[in-house]
């Protein structure tokens, strides 16, 4: 039986979600087809060149291990360990600069710069947001009116990341296994914004959510695509979740639940057969 080092931070506190039931459920199914052991994400180097795959979910920001974590991705490249998600991607396993990338490219993503000198790029609203470019869960997040940007935002050092406060109507999430869409989550009272219901996505929904997975283009691994419905009935890109989605698994029906696993399995088998 083939194994898995499956990487999850238990003892993460994150607000509105129980990281560590979701992980116990998804190992309770995949013990069933692998060999499977739980790891902490600081203690990986340890472990990693027993095992066939390494499954990297719910670790939390890594921000809070990075020097850890960028020397995790660079033994992943020299010494060639196979993981889950596959890190080719080009979304939030690299950081937001992303955002930036795609907004440059017109993609349908809420606009997004680095520097106050760019600041010609976004719409002229009241409050911006700013965050932290390394950032995860809201970790640093400020709301900031015009005057005050250049007080938050260092513009040499780009570290920060700078968008236009957007009045939603609601938040979505797309979930999808490699390229396959799986289901779709949204919040309707977008003040609880965790309490979230099954959507059911129009076909411009999916091109929507396809058209990033398309731009990502990993070999294998769980997505997730979140976005908002502005007040003009527009999906905006608010971030592309490719490094440790949190899945909300437990929120699903039974069935849903059930055939995301099945995908989920012959997925991995497919990243350990690659």
């Amino acid at each position: 039986m083939q194994t898995l080092l499956f990487v999850t931070d238990l003892n993460y506190e994150a607000k509105g979600r129980n990281y560590y039931e979701e992980d116990l459920y998804l190992t309770s199914k995949l013990r069933k087809d692998f060999q499977l052991v739980i790891c902490h994400p600081e203690d990986i180097e340890t472990f990693e060149k027993d095992f066939d795959l390494i499954v990297f979910r719910n670790a939390g920001p890594v921000a809070n291990f990075k020097d850890k974590y960028q020397a995790f991705r660079k033994r992943v490249a020299t010494d060639h360990l196979k993981t889950y998600n596959s890190f080719i991607g080009k979304a939030d396993m690299n950081g937001k600069e992303y955002l930036i990338e795609l907004t440059n490219a017109q993609f349908p993503v809420i606009p997004t710069i680095d520097t106050v000198h760019s600041l010609d790029k976004l719409p002229n609203v009241d409050t911006y947001i700013v965050k932290p470019k390394d950032g995860a869960d809201s970790i640093g997040l400020e709301f900031v009116t015009k005057d005050a940007l250049n007080g938050k935002v260092d513009s040499e050092l780009k570290n920060t990341l700078v968008q236009p406060f957007i009045n939603f109507e609601y938040e979505v999430s797309f979930y999808f296994i490699d390229t396959e869409f799986q289901y779709a989550l949204y919040a309707p009272d977008k003040e609880k914004r965790w309490e979230l219901k099954e959507y059911v996505p129009t076909e411009e929904d999916l091109a929507f959510a396809q058209r990033f997975i398309e731009w990502n283009n990993l070999d294998w691994g769980i997505q997730r695509v979140d976005a908002c419905r502005n007040e003009h009935g527009e999906l905006l890109l608010v971030e592309l979740e490719d490094l440790n989605p949190y899945l909300s698994l437990l929120e699903l029906t039974d069935e849903t639940r059930q055939n995301f696993v099945k995908s989920l399995k012959k997925s991995i088998q497919k990243a350990l057969e690659a």
